[in-house]
């Protein structure tokens, strides 16, 4: 894939940064979202990652937890460089192992798994810096724990600064560096104290200034799309409506002006009226120069016959995507040539967040990729357009306060997410025409009574998928055979976990009513209550 990574103002060159080093936990993306909510700036990269490699130096490390146990064999383990940044790092759970592996290998399986709430008893020091990390917080500190391993003693030079019933070695830290490990996870929400403590980290410690802002970032992105593209260099812009294709917009014209060309390409698997409504939402009401290229018949015609593997879809839509895009690009440039905005495009803007980038490009050993996103992982081999991807180290709601800052609506800025693969990720079998018919008509009654309910706001994302199955059922005293609708809906703050919304029996009753009265081919419909983890919020 010829995509340019180049970047020349890259944020951990402008603000402090915090590494996160990922062991595979389920949770890694949660440090990184907590310590943003504080307002620091923070990335992770594997645990593997080579510091003689890395361009710039933290203000600190974090490291993760993991699934596996340190005296493994194979047990994955981070540069010994990593101890000799002399900058603070702070092991959490597995991390909390890992340090007292490389400081004595005072680590064995315990006698039993330890998972849920703990009450942890802080331990006071005399030493300045010992305790630091408790700075704030008293006894019966709730936590949550989930290990198998131990501590078997204590690393030498290290003192203990928290312990609980079931583990005497809860906090550790070192009595002279600034080594700090903790055994139970402060990062999830059933560590209600946990975002003190790692402020304390972050911000005490390691001494991060507060200074990533949705405002500054405004500026600092704008001056890094200027130096990548030049002052001749176009961007052909892939845009949806969502939130995240209209912010990224709305930033490429801020930073070029008339040299970035907005794209709708109608793929066929649009919510019903998309393409219209996105038409009319970007050129009237941001002033976005945009061309709407109806590529339905191409995309659809790809999919058929593809009726069990997800995978395939999202690089038949993917690659069909950039394709579209070429043509495009190629036919703008052709009718720009002698005017003002003549030149070649090099760039193509997508909307691509952290969340995408963590579950498609991760560890392959302790945390293995969830799927393929359409943006990150379904390109061309060969393409020739470079990617820019202005929003790459944001997650979601950073983008919507970034869009607030733009000057975006409200409404804009607060749309649910819809997939670049649209509709067919949300046919689980084939796409054909007829499904699509189905699949859009549910969804829109769905939408249209959250919104009626006063419930989108509530909700974070919301959808109504068609299931590859047929279910009997009785319709104008006529026995049917027809197609079930699977209405799905959850709660999150980063996309990277949530919850099923629970609405209330009603609701639900007046939804399944309409769907099934309203939308011919369907006569049942059912509500997923599955959490993320285990399942993702999209079906395939």
């Amino acid at each position: 894939m010829a995509t340019d990574t180049s970047d020349p103002i890259p944020p951990h060159k402008t603000f402090d940064t915090i590494l996160v080093l990922d062991f595979g936990s389920q949770y890694s993306h949660l440090i990184t979202r907590r310590l943003r909510e504080h307002n620091v700036y923070c990335e992770m990269l594997p645990c593997t990652q080579k510091l003689s490699e890395l361009s710039w130096k933290p203000k600190g490390v974090i490291l993760s937890g993991g699934p596996y146990s340190v005296y493994w064999d194979d047990a994955p383990h981070v540069d010994p460089a990593v101890f000799d940044l002399n900058v603070p790092i702070l092991g959490i759970c597995y991390g909390l192992q890992e340090i007292a592996w490389h400081f004595g290998k005072n680590v064995h399986a315990g006698e039993k798994r330890e998972y849920g709430h703990a009450y942890l008893k802080i331990e006071k020091q005399r030493d300045g810096h010992v305790d630091r990390l408790f700075k704030g917080l008293e006894d019966d500190v709730e936590v949550w724990m989930s290990h198998g391993d131990k501590l078997s003693n204590m690393p030498e030079d290290f003192a203990i600064t928290a312990t609980t019933a079931n583990a005497p070695f809860a906090g550790i830290a070192h009595k002279q560096k600034m080594l700090y490990g903790i055994q139970f996870h402060p990062e999830v929400t059933h560590t209600p104290k946990g975002r003190v403590l790692l402020r304390n980290f972050a911000v005490d410690i390691c001494q991060c200034k507060t200074d990533w802002t949705m405002g500054k970032f405004v500026d600092q992105e704008i001056a890094r799309i200027r130096a990548l593209v030049g002052d001749k260099g176009q961007v052909i812009g892939a845009v949806s409506g969502g939130v995240d294709s209209t912010v990224a917009a709305k930033l490429m014209q801020e930073a070029i002006g008339e040299r970035f060309h907005a794209v709708l390409v109608d793929n066929g698997v649009l919510r019903l009226n998309e393409a219209k409504q996105v038409k009319e939402t970007l050129t009237k009401g941001l002033g976005i120069n945009l061309t709407v290229v109806d590529a339905s018949d191409r995309f659809l015609g790809r999919l058929k016959g593809v009726t069990d593997d997800p995978e395939k879809k999202r690089k038949i839509i993917g690659n069909t995507f950039i394709e579209v895009f070429q043509e495009t690009a190629k036919k703008i440039a052709a009718d720009a040539a002698g005017s003002s905005r003549a030149g070649e495009i090099e760039w193509l803007l997508q909307g691509t967040l952290y969340p995408d980038v963590i579950e498609s490009i991760s560890f392959k050993g302790p945390s293995a990729t969830i799927k393929t996103h359409h943006n990150v992982g379904g390109l061309l081999e060969g393409m020739h357009l470079k990617l820019i991807e202005p929003l790459r180290e944001l997650f979601k709601d950073e983008v919507r306060e970034l869009g607030t800052n733009l000057g975006i609506p409200e409404d804009l800025v607060w749309r649910h997410p819809f997939p670049g693969p649209g509709i067919a990720i949300r046919i689980l079998g084939e796409v054909t025409p007829e499904q699509v018919r189905i699949a859009r008509e549910a969804d829109y009654i769905f939408i249209e009574e959250i919104k009626a309910a006063g419930l989108y706001r509530k909700i974070s994302q919301a959808f109504a998928a068609l299931l590859p199955v047929k279910a009997v059922g009785v319709m104008g005293d006529k026995r049917v055979h027809d197609q079930v609708i699977a209405l799905r809906a959850v709660e999150t703050s980063d996309f990277m976990t949530a919850d099923w919304y629970p609405f209330d029996g009603d609701f639900l009753k007046k939804v399944s009513r309409r769907i099934v009265n309203e939308v011919e081919g369907v006569c049942r419909v059912v509500y997923d209550i599955t959490s993320k983890p285990p399942g993702t919020i999209e079906m395939e």
